[in-house]
């Protein structure tokens, strides 16, 4: 505690300036950018002047560099809830620790598989490359902020410092540190992730770029779960009283350690031309203010002129003349009146006279808010992105009889012990071109084209424990076209295939649309998207090689995912309606199995890549409904989901989240949340979670074991003061009540009521 707030201190000191929280821009459909709420602050100057301080964000496309709009983390709204790893709305099953694993419930939610997937189940820690934001600001920024909860034996901390700053309009360059560490409520469960990231960006009309670097280390403890769930649910049963770090568990020394360094950079080159355009109000703000500040330069240098030149009068007498003196004749002949003259125009009123001045000065005022805009037409893309990984699991002391085979006996670590490596590196390349939308009132979308090559590189330990090599690539192209631009209708739809290499046959086509429209006094949004996706099974499906688990499958199927997606939503009556159909061939899964003894002692533990021969259909509906009645606020998110085949994809037919709670103000300038939310899925066959692979499987044993049907209900107070954000909570109020199922995995119960604190800090010039 006392390093992370002198750390805190030392980085508040070092980085100068930050952002007030309400002070950002945001980018329109666009790519416009309108500004939020300002403060008015006193200025250099001395004057009470706004000065236009603003923060623009995006995420940058993988394949084509593209900005893609996004919106800073500055609402203190729900801020609490982002210290659970179960995510913002509890939507996520997980092991009960901070950064522990995690899978979402609701299916339409999850990403696609990538590569190394070992990686995946940390997604709230973890941040992919495309998610990633990007800043441009006008001031710089720093954000501190600090989770907290627990003591020294059972608690967790969580630590982040975010710096960005610009070196003139184009340049911006910026840091992230992100650490957590978990002590654990249960025995054996810690867990501590570092994260370092280094990003810049050039954005000029010719020429754009983003650049992006960083690096991961976790490591998490696996204890396997508790040994009997009647701990949990039933302590009754039991002659003495367990505390929660004295309930035995199935594993006591194993970890899980991933490694990785990433490195995007992604490029652009246009070709267009340059154009005059009006100002936005964001512009014309920050030129009037230059105005301002040049004139008051001017006068304040008058002044101090003005103070020298008397200073200088009472010392020497060096008055200087300017002007013609009264009875001085002019030289030369006298001008013609100007009356007599043809060449100049008679003026016979007040009136004329002010409708000339008006003439001369239209010029000046039609042009005088304009800027001079390059408007790109065509774009060569670069895009370059390098992973490297390494997982390691590494477990000591295990019960006898826990895995049902065992394929080698040799390397760093022999006989109960366990030393499992894997390596896995990749490197991606696409060139792009591009004919963008809007150079001309005929372009109404965009049109792009690519190819990408993809060289991937992975390791495994083979029967001597000593690391085997084995190498893909694969080629694919395909093509863009988009309308992005305008307030009522946006469209894309993208296409790839692939033509060489391992993943040769490979098809995803994926498509989008949006319209907006007036009804009834409101604004309404159809969003619609559907995909087809037709690819091959991850590397780590085909191919694993470890002390005890071992599969080669060559002839697994490629696996056939497509889906067709609705959402509809109301501005005024701030609802949304979620409908989705997705359809499932050959769907690839980790089925794991194994016997619990009557002591509770787990044996032939065994985990096995499956297909479902049989095709499975989905149907998620989902409602979204905020409701204010003066300080009252209710929110609240229901998902509906029909599995055909919940033994191959299981989940849970209800998922709910309800937030209610009261929001005011103290002496007009402390805002306030004070409520309570709570987070429900009806109880079905959950994924099961295996520590010597890291992943979330289905249970394929016989007696398979259900999780859910309980409410999770926090208490909270949400407070915003200027430029902090901070909330005292307390989570799992409703402890040891009912039917105390609280699981969100089979065997990993959550912890039980604990006090939070929470503070997010915006520090600026």
């Amino acid at each position: 505690m006392n390093r992370l707030f002198m750390l805190a201190a030392m980085l508040s000191l070092a980085l100068s300036s930050a952002l007030a929280q309400d002070d950002f821009t945001r980018f329109d459909e666009n790519g416009n950018f309108s500004t939020g709420k300002k403060e008015n602050r006193k200025d250099s100057l001395g004057s009470n002047k706004e000065i236009p301080v603003g923060l623009k964000v995006w995420t940058v496309d993988p394949r084509f560099g593209d900005r893609i709009a996004a919106q800073p983390d500055t609402l203190s709204h729900m801020f609490m809830n982002k210290a659970f790893t179960y995510g913002m709305r509890g939507e996520y099953n997980m092991l009960g620790n901070l950064s522990s694993p995690r899978l979402n419930r609701v299916f339409v939610n999850r990403p696609a598989d990538g590569q190394f997937i070992f990686t995946e189940p940390y997604s709230y820690f973890i941040v992919p490359a495309d998610k990633f934001l990007f800043t441009n600001t006008l001031s710089p920024i720093t954000n501190l902020s600090y989770f907290s909860c627990g003591d020294k034996t059972d608690g967790e901390d969580h630590f982040t410092a975010l710096f960005g700053v610009n070196a003139g309009k184009r340049v911006g360059v910026g840091f992230k540190f992100d650490y957590n560490y978990g002590r654990g409520f249960y025995q054996n469960q810690s867990t501590a992730m570092f994260n370092y990231t280094m990003y810049g960006s050039y954005i000029g009309d010719r020429y754009q770029a983003h650049l992006l670097f960083s690096t991961n280390h976790q490591k998490a403890s696996e204890n396997g779960g508790i040994t009997n769930d009647n701990y949990i649910t039933h302590p009754e049963m039991f002659s003495e009283n367990f505390t929660t770090n004295e309930i035995p568990t199935v594993l006591t020394k194993n970890w899980n350690r991933n490694d990785n360094l990433s490195i995007f950079f992604s490029h652009r080159y246009n070709i267009g031309f340059n154009r005059k355009v009006p100002m936005t109000k964001e512009e014309i703000a920050a030129k009037k203010f230059a105005m301002e500040a040049k004139k008051d330069k001017k006068q304040r240098e008058k002044k101090q002129n003005s103070r020298t030149s008397k200073a200088g009068d009472n010392a020497t007498d060096n008055k200087e003349y300017g002007g013609r003196p009264d009875n001085a004749k002019i030289a030369g002949t006298e001008p013609e009146d100007s009356a007599r003259t043809t060449r100049r125009i008679t003026v016979s009123s007040k009136a004329q006279a002010d409708s000339l001045m008006a003439q001369s000065e239209q010029p000046k005022k039609d042009t005088s808010w304009l800027k001079n805009e390059y408007v790109p037409v065509t774009s060569f893309i670069h895009t370059l992105k390098f992973e490297n990984y390494k997982r390691i699991y590494e477990a000591h002391q295990t019960p006898t009889n826990y895995y049902a085979n065992t394929y080698f006996n040799a390397g760093r670590l022999t006989g109960d012990s366990i030393f499992d490596e894997t390596r896995h590196h990749r490197l991606q390349n696409t060139l792009a071109l591009a004919l963008l939308e809007g150079f001309n009132k005929w372009a109404k979308a965009g049109i792009k084209a690519f190819i990408s090559s993809d060289i991937r590189h992975y390791e495994l330990p083979n029967t001597q424990g000593r690391l085997e090599s084995f190498n893909e690539q694969t080629m694919s192209f395909g093509g863009q076209l988009a309308k992005t631009q305008g307030k009522t209708l946006h469209y894309g739809v993208t296409a790839e295939t692939w033509f060489l290499g391992k993943d040769a046959g490979q098809l995803k086509v994926d498509a989008s649309a949006d319209l907006n429209f007036p009804l009834f006094g409101d604004t309404v949004s159809l969003a619609a998207n559907a995909f087809f996706h037709r690819i091959n099974p991850g590397f780590y499906f085909r191919h694993f090689q470890s002390r005890h688990f071992w599969w080669e499958n060559n002839n697994l199927s490629m696996t056939i995912h497509s889906r067709l997606q609705a959402t509809l939503s109301s501005q005024k009556t701030r609802t949304k309606l979620r409908f989705a159909v997705d359809e499932l061939k050959n769907h690839t899964y980790f089925a794991q199995n194994y016997t619990i003894n009557s002591d509770f002692t787990r044996t032939a533990n065994t985990v096995n890549v499956e297909q479902s021969s049989a095709a499975i259909n989905l149907l998620t509906a989902e409602l979204t409904q905020d409701v204010t009645l003066g300080p009252l606020n209710w929110e609240s998110v229901v998902t509906w989901q029909r599995t055909s085949h919940p033994d191959v994809l299981p989940l849970p037919s209800l998922n709910i989240y309800t937030n209610l709670y009261l929001r005011f103000k103290i002496a007009r300038v402390l805002k306030c949340d004070f409520g309570a939310d709570m987070r429900y899925f009806t109880d079905y066959n959950a994924p099961d979670y295996s520590p010597a692979l890291g992943q979330f499987t289905v249970q394929a044993q016989t007696d398979k074991v259900k999780i859910g049907n309980y409410p999770l209900v926090n208490v909270y107070a949400n407070f915003h003061l200027k430029q902090a954000r901070f909330f005292i909570l307390m989570s799992h109020i409703n402890a040891g009540s009912g039917n105390k199922k609280y699981f969100f995995a089979p065997h990993y119960p959550l912890n039980d009521r604990m006090l939070y604190f929470g503070l997010s800090w915006n520090f600026f010039n």
